[in-house]
């Protein structure tokens, strides 16, 4: 986008940024008086409360946490000042995207606005969320994803360089993830954009289960994600997915308990309909999230389409009847596929789907068994040129979705760009 090292700033964004610095010279009182600890001198303090005090004295980032009274993501048995290495300056982001370049914008989400950047300190492109004060998420929202991610290394979840939290700024820094989201190669396409083959949808769904999994199973204690879906599975060369966005993360039940009692959050297509009623989420609630997920990469459809008839607006809505009738099933793929997919493929996909978005939670698939039967489909490479190409049925679509299909390539497909 030609936004690496840019230079220059316009006078509004000199204005907020000189605001931004003189937040930065008051005085350390002004900015902890609310949540710093302080000491009595006249009472015997152990030496880890000191310890403790030190850390949260002009960190802004445990401020955060001390006023949120955050205790529920696991950290590992790290500290908030053992996060201080992946701290980063309002001045060092700035410098980044040439203060906030509008061509080093790459969008906007609930959090805030994406920018591209650079960090010279550590030579890496970078993604940088600014959070907007006047939005729908806020201050918990980053922290939780802090909290979440600092910890977290594992090839399906988008890694976090580090953070700002300084003043009244709070701002992530990912990894850039260059192809973008996965809604993006999936909805609405432009007409220069190729369109995902089957086996590439196939190991998007089984790196992003992977990437469920790691949160449900290998994090201590779990992890619900709470907010998947495809603009939230981002992808890296090679359409490698990533889960990221974790500013609704909750940490799920321990002991003898069977969910968490919360405020229902997330996106509306995506909410498992047990836990939109009851507010009651358990790891379940992201298995049905997923089978929707799922379910858009095999039909190109959205999970809330307000474009389409009262009948088929809701994805999930639209497919439980088919679901039952074996011959209905090629109906249900992606006229852009134009045939070019495995039809025992589709079968064992549509079955995992149908699983994952069964109403009742209990019946749902763990997401260890989801993650064996995608690796396994991952792995079972479909070639249109040596397998049967079926025979392609279109379906009334908007000219503006599913124009110029009969002219699009399919990425990946043949011996030249077959995927991994």
């Amino acid at each position: 986008m030609g936004c690496f090292r840019c230079t220059g700033e316009s006078s509004k964004n000199s204005e907020h940024k000189n605001k931004t610095r003189s937040n930065k010279k008051s005085k350390p009182g002004d900015r902890t008086a609310s949540g710093a600890l302080k000491v009595n001198p006249n009472v015997d303090v152990k030496e880890s409360d000191v310890k403790k005090e030190l850390e949260y004295k002009d960190n802004q980032l445990a401020l955060d946490v001390k006023g949120l009274n955050l205790k529920e993501i696991s950290k590992d048995g790290k500290t908030i000042g053992d996060l201080a290495q992946q701290t980063l300056t309002f001045d060092e982001l700035a410098a980044a995207t040439g203060n906030f370049r509008s061509d080093c914008f790459l969008g906007e989400g609930g959090f805030g606005k994406v920018y591209k950047g650079h960090l010279d300190k550590i030579n890496q492109d970078v993604a940088i969320k600014q959070l907007d004060r006047n939005g729908c998420q806020g201050i918990r929202e980053f922290v939780v994803e802090v909290l979440t991610l600092s910890p977290v290394d594992h090839p399906n979840l988008v890694k976090l360089i580090g953070f700002c939290a300084e003043g009244d700024q709070r701002l992530l820094v990912y990894e850039y993830m260059p192809l973008g989201s996965l809604e993006n190669h999936l909805h609405d396409l432009p007409p220069d954009r190729k369109v995902i083959d089957w086996n590439t949808r196939m190991k998007i769904a089984a790196g992003a289960a992977r990437g469920l999994e790691y949160l449900h199973d290998k994090m201590k204690p779990a992890v619900i994600y709470r907010d998947l879906k495809c603009s939230n599975i981002l992808l890296g060369e090679g359409y490698h997915p990533k889960l990221s966005d974790f500013g609704l993360a909750k940490v799920g039940p321990s002991g003898d308990k069977t969910h968490v009692s919360t405020r229902v959050m997330g996106t509306y297509g995506y909410c498992a309909p047990d836990y939109a009623m009851t507010g009651q989420l358990t790891v379940k609630s992201d298995i049905y999230s997923f089978g929707v997920v799922l379910l858009e990469l095999i039909t190109g459809r959205k999970a809330i389409d307000p474009a389409k008839t009262a009948r088929e607006q809701n994805l999930v809505a639209w497919a439980r009847p088919l679901f039952k009738d074996r011959k209905r099933f090629s109906q249900m793929v992606d006229p852009l596929l134009q045939g070019q997919y495995p039809v025992r493929g589709l079968y064992q996909a549509l079955a995992i789907s149908a699983m994952c978005v069964q109403e009742q939670p209990n019946m749902r698939p763990v997401i260890g068994d989801v993650v064996t039967a995608l690796n396994y489909l991952a792995s079972q490479k479909y070639d249109p040129q040596i397998h049967h190409v079926q025979n392609s049925r279109t379906r009334p679509s908007s000219p503006n979705v599913r124009r110029d299909t009969d002219k699009r390539r399919v990425a990946g497909t043949g011996p030249e760009g077959e995927n991994e």
